[in-house]
């Protein structure tokens, strides 16, 4: 490595305006210079204007302009960066870091960073971070950050953040947040946070809080707060609040609200079905069992309803507390204790 650190500082600066030759000849066994199109071993400052290199290639800096095109097959090695083409397909080294204008794809390894235009696919890690602007697909590691303008794809880890402007799939580990633009699916684990612009699927857990503009399904854990857009669906949990215009599955927290909450639900304060905000259109009841020292279904309780007090606007279900309120109900009847349900027609 000592020799090789020694041809790259010591000759190939000089070799940047003085062409390209090989030994034996000029496309193959071993080059040294810009050769766009070799096999073999190759030496040379910063690759512009390639087309296609096999080979072993070493190179030491980015070139300030080139086409963007031709690729490195095999393995390359940048001391300290490898970049420069289109594509880099093998085994992609960068003491500093690797790039690609187009797709970096095998086994992609930058010491600060790597990254590429469109995608990157492999084993893909950066000291510091990775990126992709394209999708990042594959086993994915980063000291700070994993990023993608597309799907984030495999396992991921990141020590601060996992982030996709497409879909995040698969095992995805964050040590502050994970987050998508589209859905997020799979074990998706956020030591602060974890978020979807679209759905969340899967085992789900964000230490502060986690939530999707669409729909949350699986097994929903956050430390304060779990939340849908759309729809909370499967086993879910927060020591604060679970929200959603439809609730469904089994839910603990501190506070459950939905429009429509369906299952069973368990809180220490507050079941609340309907609020100032739902609208006429909504459909505003309980299904199922709701457990909770107040229970208020400002529409149908079609379930039963355990609690100190329990208020509901009608409904064939039931209330059993202290103290039961069902406005339908014929004068005398609306508030009871123990026991209540709907004695009207």
């Amino acid at each position: 490595m000592k020799k090789v650190l020694l041809v790259n500082f010591l000759i190939l600066p000089l070799l940047v305006n003085a062409g390209d030759f090989g030994i034996p000849a000029k496309k193959w066994l071993i080059g040294f210079g810009n050769s766009p199109i070799f096999t073999g071993i190759r030496f040379n400052f910063a690759d512009r204007d390639i087309e296609r290199i096999n080979g072993l290639s070493f190179t030491m800096w980015q070139p300030k302009h080139d086409d963007g095109g031709g690729s490195v097959n095999g393995i390359s090695m940048g001391l300290p960066m490898a970049g420069g083409t289109a594509t880099r397909n093998g085994i992609n080294l960068g003491v500093a870091g690797v790039s690609a204008n187009e797709s970096l794809n095998g086994i992609n390894f930058g010491g600060l960073g790597a990254g590429a235009g469109g995608s990157v696919n492999g084993i893909n890690i950066g000291g510091l971070g990775v990126g992709s602007g394209g999708g990042l697909n594959g086993l994915n590691v980063a000291g700070m950050g994993l990023g993608s303008g597309g799907d984030v794809t495999g396992i991921s880890f990141a020590a601060l953040g996992v982030g996709a402007g497409g879909d995040l799939k698969g095992i995805n580990l964050a040590g502050l947040g994970a987050g998508a633009g589209g859905d997020v699916k799979g074990f998706n684990v956020g030591m602060v946070g974890i978020g979807a612009g679209g759905d969340m699927a899967g085992i789900n857990f964000g230490g502060v809080g986690m939530g999707a503009g669409g729909s949350v399904v699986g097994i929903n854990i956050g430390g304060v707060g779990v939340g849908a857009g759309e729809k909370l669906v499967g086993l879910n949990f927060a020591l604060v609040g679970v929200g959603s215009p439809e609730v469904k599955g089994i839910s603990l927290a501190g506070v459950v609200g939905g429009n429509k909450v369906v299952g069973i639900s368990i809180a220490p304060a507050l079941v609340k079905v309907g609020d100032k905000s739902s609208k006429p259109e909504d459909e505003i009841e309980m299904k199922g069992i709701a457990i909770a020292p107040v229970t208020h279904i400002k529409g149908q309780n079609n379930g039963v309803c355990i609690g100190i007090v329990n208020i509901a606007e009608g409904g064939k279900g039931f209330q059993i507390g202290v103290l039961n309120h069902n406005p339908n109900n014929p004068r005398g009847l609306r508030w009871l204790p123990v026991f209540n349900a709907s004695f009207g027609k």
